[in-house]
Parts: structure tokens; C-alpha cells; sequence
């Protein structure tokens, strides 16, 4: 029996505003979600601490100034459809590394990963004994995937890859990472001081968006 089969996970990584973050969970208000933090207790927090966290996640990577002795961090896991399917995402912030004049850089960009295991474990028994499998979660938890792919989906629509060039010895080199970004949180990642300590700068068609007109506002609350 093959036990890998449909083992890992569905995965979209991102970086996003706040607001756009917030009209992102909204379109799990129907599946009854729950957010719980990963701690001993599983702390719950509604939509609005949620949001409210992950705000303080993304202005301390886009303020001008870099906070001394802050580690910024959002961790949640979200139950989904406890009526029906009974199962649910994982979402954590993932750090995205970068060169700097041939070493990695101390510091890393932000990003959001929103996460779905692709399989359901399965217990089963037969004359050797008990044994698992994983069953695909498509089948097994359609509506959770159904609700996966749909938030994956506007948040695809929103983002671009991000596309970004570091400081090399010998010539900006180009950064390719699995990271999508809104036009938004490019403009305000483009004006931190993460971008200014290290000399970086957007590419492609975010480096255009960076001075576009109809970029999106810049998110001013503390």
C-alpha cells in the first residue's frame, strides 16, 4: 500500500494589504470559520483580531523605520465546515530569503503561507494488522477544497509574482521566489526600509506598478 499517495500540501504563498487581507476571509464566513492561534491554549480570535494581527505582521515590514528587537509573527490554524467536513487550513508567515553582496542577507521579506493538506488520513485494518492511507482530500472534503481554491483564486487575482532585484557583487540579480504580491503592498514594500537598507528594487510589471496612478492606497493605520 502506497501511504505517500496524496501526502503533502496545496500551498500559495503571498503578500497582501491588510484590507485586501480582510476581504480575502471573508469569503470563508459561509464554510463557519474559526481562527486559532498555535499556542498551548489554541487562543480563538474572530475575523477582526485576525485582521487586526496580521496588520501589525505586514506595517512592520512597510514602515519607513525598522523596529529594534521586534520578531514579528502570524500563525493560525482555521477550522472550516465543523458541521460537515470538519477540517480546515493552516496559514504562517514565511520568510523569503535574498543575497546581499554574496552572502544571505540578515534580514527577509514577509509572506503569508496559506496551506491545505492534499490527503485525510484513512485508518485501516487488515490480517497484518492496522495501517493508514491517505485519501484525496477532493474527495474525502470536497467543500474544504472547493473553499481552498476559491480564496486561492482571488488572491491570484489580485497578485502578480514578485519579481526583485538584490545587490550581487558583481550586478543586481534578479529574485524569482514563489510569492505573489497586490499592486498595493508592492507600493509599500517598494518605500520601507527593508527595500532601503538593502538597495532592492521591484521588477517587471511590478516595477512599472510601483508608479502607476491606480495603485492601491497605502494603508496608514498604525
Amino acid at each position: 500500500m502506497d501511504r505517500l499517495k496524496n501526502s503533502g500540501f496545496y500551498k500559495l504563498q503571498f503578500f497582501i494589504t491588510p484590507e485586501e487581507f480582510r476581504g480575502v476571509l471573508k469569503l470563508l464566513e459561509p464554510a463557519t470559520a474559526r481562527f486559532y492561534q498555535t499556542n498551548y491554549a489554541r487562543t480563538e480570535h474572530d475575523q477582526d483580531q485576525v485582521v487586526e494581527a496580521y496588520r501589525s505582521y505586514y506595517h512592520y515590514y512597510i514602515a519607513a523605520e525598522q523596529r529594534d528587537g521586534v520578531h514579528p509573527s502570524f500563525v493560525y490554524s482555521i477550522s472550516v465546515l465543523p458541521d460537515q467536513e470538519q477540517s480546515g487550513y493552516f496559514t504562517r508567515n514565511e520568510q523569503i530569503y535574498f543575497p546581499y553582496y554574496g552572502q544571505w542577507a540578515e534580514d527577509k521579506l514577509p509572506s503569508i503561507l496559506f496551506s491545505l493538506p492534499k490527503g485525510v488520513q484513512v485508518d485501516l485494518e487488515d490480517e497484518r494488522g492496522k495501517y493508514y492511507i491517505y485519501e484525496d482530500i477532493r474527495d474525502r472534503r470536497p467543500l474544504t477544497y472547493t473553499y481552498f481554491s476559491e480564496i486561492s483564486g482571488s488572491i491570484r487575482t489580485l497578485t502578480k509574482p514578485l519579481r526583485f532585484s538584490a545587490l550581487e557583487a558583481a550586478a543586481m540579480d534578479e529574485q524569482k521566489p514563489s510569492v505573489r504580491i497586490s499592486p498595493g503592498a508592492a507600493q509599500d514594500l517598494s518605500n520601507s526600509w527593508i527595500f532601503s537598507k538593502y538597495g532592492l528594487r521591484l521588477q517587471g510589471k511590478l516595477g512599472g506598478t510601483v508608479n502607476a496612478q491606480s495603485v492601491v492606497k497605502k494603508d496608514t493605520n498604525p
